[in-house]
């Protein structure tokens, strides 16, 4: 995977990450003899190079080649206080990223990565999550897998609804759950809903019939760690 900008770099070496090789204009010796110590081939190089090696509209002045594999699904579903989100054919990585940053925030124990969901070690979703994803563990697999290992594990799945599911300020989020979250456009289909189970919604005023999906995945996460809190 490609990270742009020394904190992502940092955040990945200081989790164990390993790094392949960075590429640089100009940096601290400090932070580049670490580099070197964790065993990362240093490339210096002019900012012309460094301007085609990086994605972003303003490079950092560094990038990095890094080697991350995404977990296990039983480790995001696994104890009595399970509380893991599943993206299902979430197509913007900056919302995958953004869902990462926000389980790792407000405690998840994990996120999983389903179906056709943006690649979460993708550049733009390993930016919009800020490191996070070296922190809190993140699956990718089928739907059919992510439900059987919340079944195996005894976690409840839930599937977040535009409306009809239990409101989000009633719903009972102490117990282990899997919150599943659609798509941008469509959310998720009914038939996926029905095999989840339970609904879930957050209550919006009339005319407003939907969030953003990362707002939404945050919203949940909020008020069930406010529920834990309790316990």
């Amino acid at each position: 995977m490609l990270l742009d900008g020394g904190h992502l770099i940092d955040e990945a070496l200081a989790a164990g990450v390993r790094l392949d090789a960075v590429l640089v204009a100009d940096a601290d010796a400090d932070r580049l003899a670490r580099y070197r110590e964790a065993g990362a081939q240093i490339y210096r190089a002019a900012p012309a190079v460094l301007d085609a090696a990086s994605p972003l509209r303003t490079p950092s002045g560094i990038v990095a080649l890094a080697a991350w594999t995404p977990a296990p699904l039983a480790s995001i579903v696994r104890g009595r206080q399970a509380l893991a989100i599943g993206l299902v054919d979430v197509q913007d990585p900056g919302n995958v990223g953004g869902v990462i940053r926000s389980a790792d925030a407000l405690g998840a124990t994990g996120v999983a990565a389903i179906g056709q969901t943006a690649d979460p070690g993708g550049w733009k979703a390993m930016r919009g999550a800020m490191g996070s994803t070296f922190r809190v563990p993140v699956a990718r697999d089928s739907l059919d897998a992510a439900l059987a290992a919340a079944a195996s594990a005894c976690v409840r799945p839930l599937a977040t609804v535009a409306s009809g599911g239990t409101p989000l300020d009633a719903a009972d989020l102490r117990g282990p759950v899997f919150v599943l979250l659609g798509n941008e456009g469509a959310g998720l289909p009914e038939a996926i809903v029905e095999r989840a189970g339970g609904r879930l919604h957050i209550p919006m005023r009339t005319g407003v019939n939907s969030l953003n999906v990362g707002v939404t995945a945050a919203l949940i996460l909020y008020e069930a760690r406010r529920q834990r809190a309790k316990l």
